[in-house]
């Protein structure tokens, strides 16, 4: 319905952002939502995802992010949230490696992704990634770090997007000390928990 919307982030919550375009503000579901920035203009690729029971908008940095997350969504298993924690917590380039590589164990780290599920991702996307291939090597947290206001704020909107992610709070506790011991923003706090949660 919606290739892309280009406007105003007015707010980032854990779980999404609110853009505002032509007096309307829109809900949109993201990966990853400190990749944005209050009060910035944004270009954000949209997905359009209608249920009989729910309506969602999804976004995101980049055409190879939503492209992904199409391509999750068609494994039996995926959902949107499955989907969107794959994306927030991995690579694209190191998720299709492992599904090239048949490496279910790498697969089965993300949060709500077992053996099973894992397996069926290696099945239903083997060898469909060559549309993919020219933007293969990008990466999800390529962005310069911006200034940090309120240190123990931004660790704790990360702690929240992990909740959010489906990371259980005995996960979480794990690596908490480990995070406090850094100074960093809300965004790298996020991609430096999914690196210990994922034993990167």
């Amino acid at each position: 319905m919606f290739d892309f919307l280009n406007g105003r982030i007015v707010e980032v919550r854990p779980d999404c952002v609110v853009l505002e375009l032509n007096n309307i503000g829109y809900q949109i579901l993201t990966p990853n939502p400190y990749k944005f920035t209050e009060n910035s203009n944004e270009k954000i690729y949209t997905y359009y995802h209608v249920r009989p029971e729910q309506i969602s908008l999804f976004g995101f940095k980049t055409k190879l992010e939503r492209d992904m997350f199409i391509k999750l969504l068609s494994v039996s298993g995926i959902g949107p949230k499955g989907a969107l924690a794959i994306l927030a917590a991995g690579e694209i380039s190191l998720i299709v490696q492992a599904i090239e590589e048949e490496n279910d164990t790498y697969l089965t780290k993300f949060p709500g992704i077992g053996r099973k599920t894992a397996r069926q991702i290696i099945l239903d996307l083997k060898g469909k990634f060559a549309d993919l291939a020219i933007d293969i090597n990008s990466s999800l947290f390529n962005q310069d770090l911006r200034t940090i206001a309120d240190k123990n704020q931004e660790l704790e909107d990360a702690l929240e997007a992990l909740r959010v992610l489906g990371y259980a709070e005995k996960e979480i506790k794990k690596i908490e000390k480990t995070l406090e011991k850094e100074s960093l923003t809300t965004e790298v706090y996020i991609k430096r928990a999914l690196q210990l949660l994922l034993g990167k």
